[in-house]
This record gives C-alpha cells, sequence and structure tokens, in this order.
C-alpha cells in the first residue's frame, strides 16, 4: 500500500492529481470495506462530540447483519453519514456534534428500518433489527443470510485473515488468504474484490479487472464497491467514457457512500467536464464531509479550471485530514504552487 508517489505518478500523465487519487483511493476506500466503519471517522482537527454506536440483527434469527449499509442524518446541523457494518453486525460513528439523528438501515430483502436517537453525553448505542419483507426474492436470487450460511468456515478464516493483513498496511500479503477463501468457496465475491483491490495496488490492472469482473458477475450486478473498482481502472488506463458508464451502474445500487463519487468525479474531469466533476466531488462530501479523495478531486478540477485559491483550499483540506500519508509530499509540493501563483497574480 506504501506506493512510492514517484512510481505512482507514471500511472497517468492526463492530470497533476490522479496519482495522489490512487493513493487515497485505497488509503480510505479499501480500509472502510476490510474494516466497515473507519470511513465515519473523522480527523481531529474538527470539533466533536461524541459517537453512535449499534448492532444491526435479523429479526427472524437474531443473526448479526454484516456489510449491511447504516445512514445516520443530522436533523440540524445537516452532517450525513454512511458506514458498513462489520462481521458482528456493529457499526459505529464518531466525532458527531450533540443532536437527534434519523438513522435508516437498508439491505436487500429486508424492509427499511429507520429509528432515530438522541446524541447528549458523549456516546449512545442502540440495536436495530432487520425484518423481512413478506414474499420478497431479492434482485440476485439471493439473501445474504442464506448466503453466509453456506460460506465455509474455514474459507471465511481466509477471508478474515486477508482482511488482517490488510489492516496491518500489507494487503500484498493477505492475496494468498483472498485466493485460498475463492478456492474453497468459488462465489466468494468479497473476496474476489479484495483480490482486484490488492493488484490494482500493484499496478497489475489486467489481473484487477478480471477479480472485479468476477466480483460483479458473482453479485448479480449488485456489489457496487466491484463497480467503483472496476471504473478506476478504466480511469487509470485513460477510458473516461467507459469508466464513467460503469461508475454510475454502480451508483444505482449504492449512493450513500462518498467513494463512488469520488472515482465519478476523476472520470468526468478526464472528460474536462469540469462543473460536473466538481459538483460529484461535493456530493462525496455531503456523505461524508472528510474523505481525503474528494479534496483532492476538488483540487484537481480547481487545477483545471485555473483557480489557485480553490485548489489551495482543497489541498489544505486534504492535508488536514492526511498530513503524513504517501502522498502528502506531492499534495505538499502542488499546494505551495498553487499559492505562490496566487500570490504572484495577486496585486
Amino acid at each position: 500500500m506504501q506506493l512510492e508517489v514517484s512510481t505512482v505518478e507514471t500511472f497517468c500523465q492526463r492530470t497533476r492529481l490522479l496519482p495522489l487519487l490512487v493513493l487515497s483511493f485505497f488509503l480510505n476506500l479499501l480500509p472502510m470495506v476490510w474494516t466497515p466503519g473507519a470511513s465515519a471517522q473523522v480527523s481531529s482537527f474538527e470539533t466533536t462530540e461524541g459517537e453512535i454506536s449499534g448492532t444491526v440483527l435479523r429479526e427472524v434469527d437474531k443473526r448479526p447483519a454484516t456489510q449491511v449499509s447504516v445512514s445516520l442524518k443530522s436533523r440540524a446541523a445537516g452532517i450525513f453519514r454512511s458506514v458498513l457494518t462489520d462481521l458482528e453486525g456493529h457499526f459505529k460513528v464518531r466525532n458527531l456534534p450533540r443532536g437527534t439523528y434519523d438513522i435508516v438501515v437498508d439491505e436487500e430483502g429486508y424492509e427499511a428500518a429507520e429509528t432515530s436517537t438522541n446524541l447528549n453525553g458523549p456516546s449512545t448505542n442502540l440495536v436495530v433489527y432487520l425484518k423481512s419483507k413478506s414474499g420478497s426474492i431479492p434482485r440476485g436470487n439471493f439473501t445474504v443470510s442464506v448466503r453466509e450460511l453456506k460460506i465455509p468456515e474455514k474459507a471465511r478464516t481466509e477471508f478474515e485473515k486477508g482482511l488482517d493483513r490488510a489492516a496491518k498496511k500489507d494487503p500484498a500479503g493477505g492475496l494468498g488468504h483472498f485466493q485460498k477463501a475463492v478456492e474453497m468457496f468459488p462465489k466468494y465475491f468479497e473476496a474476489y474484490y479484495n483480490m482486484g483491490a490488492v493488484d490494482m495496488s500493484l499496478g497489475r490492472y489486467d489481473e484487477a479487472m478480471m477479480a472485479f469482473q468476477a466480483a460483479i458477475d458473482l453479485s448479480g450486478g449488485q456489489y457496487a464497491l466491484a463497480d467503483f473498482g472496476y471504473g478506476y481502472v478504466l480511469c487509470l488506463e485513460g477510458k473516461a467514457r467507459e469508466a464513467e458508464r460503469i461508475i454510475r451502474r454502480g451508483l444505482e445500487f449504492d449512493d450513500v457512500s462518498a467513494e463512488g463519487f469520488v472515482i465519478l468525479s476523476e472520470a468526468l474531469t478526464q472528460l474536462n467536464r469540469l462543473d460536473e466533476a466538481e459538483k460529484s466531488a461535493h456530493e462525496a462530501l455531503l456523505r461524508n464531509q472528510n474523505h481525503p479523495g474528494a479534496y483532492l478531486a476538488l483540487a484537481d478540477v480547481a487545477e483545471k479550471k485555473g483557480d489557485d485559491r480553490a485548489e489551495v483550499q482543497a489541498l489544505d483540506n486534504y492535508l488536514k485530514l492526511q498530513p503524513n500519508s504517501p502522498a502528502s509530499g506531492l499534495a505538499r509540493k502542488l499546494r505551495d504552487a498553487a499559492a505562490r501563483r496566487l500570490l504572484n497574480s495577486s496585486p
């Protein structure tokens, strides 16, 4: 994961900030998948009050609902957060100001569970139950609970070992575990997705696209992150028009997470549709106001528009969130260059 910036810069010559977006993608999107809820943890420079946590269970058997989308929205502050539950059905959203929050849990094949909670102290915890839709058949003709029962324990163990290596900043070391997981359970689309993510981080684009496509096919097209990953590889290869189509397809299934909008912004920037690209980056920030990739996308748009002030502001925001990332050195150089241009243009 710790790619050299000079190496990453060779991925694409059409934009200066795409190499940074590559790094941001892996440092922020993939940890969200490998350790659900990580994308909701905002940085320490934001004034914070407390956290909302909880557990999502299936009403019929009280089993944890894993990888389920949980959305929180503040009625007064205009804050929106979206996270995924972990393997035990837990979720946690930190750094939230006090107030009342609406919470929606949405999963295909289940009735949307809606509740609210009042955060008036350091933390609040709740339990949400998902109720199956009467007579419903989820798209793809499978339910998550039935599918999970089919996953062999050994395959699940290998998958979790891969996640553990990724959490320790060694995704390449987890590749073998993901491969063993799919050998034991060939329909393990989450493992294929993670294999694609590792291959992409290593610059093996053909292998990454094959893995992402396998995840798309095995999930019946319902695993949006695989679409986002596939679309991102297309961006890296300069196929922005095709990338836009794939990314928008993923957003049809998941429009609550920020990652899809960040990658869509990059595709639109490559197509020189800068106003649309800027709007897409802001859509990402509406869903996660501290997503580093969104600020890189805004900086990329600002650079192409010749708006030095906006570029400086976007890169300042990025560096507050990622002061010591592998991309921070290049980000500072670009920020300083934009600041000098801004100073020289002032009376």
